[in-house]
């Protein structure tokens, strides 16, 4: 069954970047991407990730295997434009998706095609149109939402997500990007339920998937009060 999914590497203070960086030039060198590499630094020399990028060599380790397994998974991808826009010279004529991308946005633009069975279809009415547009050509595979952070919790937060995996650097940023922030809005009294379904450990990362159980009232547990009533619990 086709499930949507999402995987993101974060510090262990939940940053997925270093700090926004809104100019137009500069971005390699700046505070976000100082972040960002550092999070992602336990993928860059698997074999996995290398040969996904048309490069040889890397670690053929549990990291390799595991990036490995996310790609080999997805049959189609949703991702924001900043992603797209910033990935779109350095991806260059064969990004490393191999499926089609459907990029959430404002601003209409025609359809990118790429070498290697990588498409970019620009979708303007919305996530939800953006992730059932995906579904429809995974072949049974997963739609894998792939960032960046605002996305993924828009999905989160429109109930659409399936499993989420955070690959944790042991780090601390203190400031940045954060993935589940302030512009995740919940109704007061309200949370969203997951379970963990797996912890890999490596010494540079520790990978946890979750799958999401979807939206659960927040009620008083007052089991601790010495009180005569029942316990009242997560609900759906």
């Amino acid at each position: 069954m086709t499930k949507v999914t999402a995987q993101m590497s974060v510090s262990l203070d939940g940053y997925y970047a270093g700090p926004r960086h809104d100019g137009d030039d500069g971005w390699m060198e700046s505070a976000e991407a100082a972040g960002f590499f550092r999070v992602t630094r336990w993928a860059i020399d698997t074999m996995g990730w290398r040969e996904r990028q048309g490069f040889e060599g890397g670690e053929p380790d549990v990291n390799s295997e595991i990036i490995t397994e996310t790609f080999e998974a997805a049959g189609a991808y949703v991702m924001g434009r900043r992603m797209a826009e910033g990935g779109e010279v350095p991806w260059g004529d064969e990004p490393p998706f191999h499926a089609p991308v459907f990029v959430v946005t404002h601003r209409p633009r025609a359809v990118l095609e790429r070498q290697g069975g990588t498409s970019f279809t620009f979708v303007t009415d919305g996530v939800e149109s953006a992730v059932e547009q995906a579904r429809a050509v995974t072949g049974g595979k997963n739609v894998a939402v792939a960032g960046g952070g605002s996305l993924v919790r828009q999905v989160l937060e429109a109930g659409l997500l399936d499993e989420l995996e955070l690959h944790i650097a042991p780090v601390v940023l203190g400031s940045g990007l954060r993935l589940l922030d302030d512009n995740l809005r919940l109704p007061d009294k309200q949370a969203i339920e997951l379970t963990p379904t797996r912890v890999v450990h490596t010494p540079g990362v520790t990978h946890v998937r979750y799958s999401v159980n979807g939206r659960a009232a927040l009620v008083l547990d007052d089991r601790g009060s010495g009180g005569s009533g029942p316990a009242t619990v997560w609900t759906e």
